[in-house]
């Protein structure tokens, strides 16, 4: 099934307005080798640390990679993941059981995205190949990790979730995109060898970051949202 191809990603243009910042992010799966400065990858995280948090405890930790830092642990990873190396999570991310509307919108993504790369039902081994890709941050110039404090209770990865979201927006705003992935938790043990993160902190996930290749396919295809009244219900009186 092919999805309709949308006009290319316009990362080119810096978002000028939150609500454009907003609309303009996606989870971009390609990204072009253009650098992204220093100066610009510390303004982003400076703008996402203004996310809060409860009594301002602030427990986000990031790791930056560029370079061949980045080089050696995407091809480390990567291989793993073409080995048929499953990792072991240390949290869960999905529901254990799926059920709908979740199943369906979980479904409804995935072949939207084959589609548009021409991947067939069926074809496991290019899906294979496609999930690898994950760990080589789609090819983005900076790959950043995210970590947690072990001891930190779920306010704290609500609070996490308010930080990712600041630095995939703020990018936005200097005409960089970027793709969250929880795909990175699978192989946590590894990361945190390879990166020497200490026993008290875990991995929450990747994100690549860069300049979307706004030629790439699958950068090209608009995942829906629920209309206001499929989640909102606004309470005029009370049972």
């Amino acid at each position: 099934m092919n999805a309709p191809l949308s006009p290319p990603a316009a990362s080119e243009a810096p978002a000028r307005t939150a609500e454009e910042a907003i609309r303009s992010r996606r989870s971009v799966r390609a990204f072009l080798p253009t650098p992204v400065p220093d100066e610009t990858l510390a303004r982003i995280l400076e703008l996402g640390a203004r996310a809060p948090s409860g009594s301002n405890i602030q427990p986000w930790q990031v790791m930056v990679l560029r370079g061949e830092p980045l080089a050696a642990l995407t091809r480390e990873l990567h291989a793993l993941s073409l080995a048929g190396d499953p990792g072991r999570e240390e949290y869960a991310y999905y529901p254990r059981q799926w059920r709908e509307p979740y199943l369906g919108r979980r479904r409804k993504v995935g072949w939207d995205l084959y589609g548009t790369l021409g991947i067939a039902k069926g074809d496991s081994e290019r899906m294979r190949r496609q999930h690898a890709r994950n760990f080589l941050f789609f090819d983005a110039p900076v790959g950043l990790v995210f970590t947690i404090d072990r001891d930190m209770e779920r306010g704290s990865w609500l609070d996490y979730g308010m930080f990712l979201q600041n630095i995939m927006i703020a990018a936005r705003g200097f005409g960089l995109d970027t793709c969250p992935q929880a795909a990175f938790n699978a192989y946590g043990a590894v990361i945190a060898r390879r990166l020497a993160i200490p026993d008290t902190q875990m991995v929450v996930c990747g994100m690549a970051l860069g300049y979307a290749d706004a030629a790439a396919p699958e950068n090209r295809f608009d995942t829906e949202r629920e209309p206001l009244d499929g989640f909102v219900r606004f309470v005029d009186t009370l049972a």
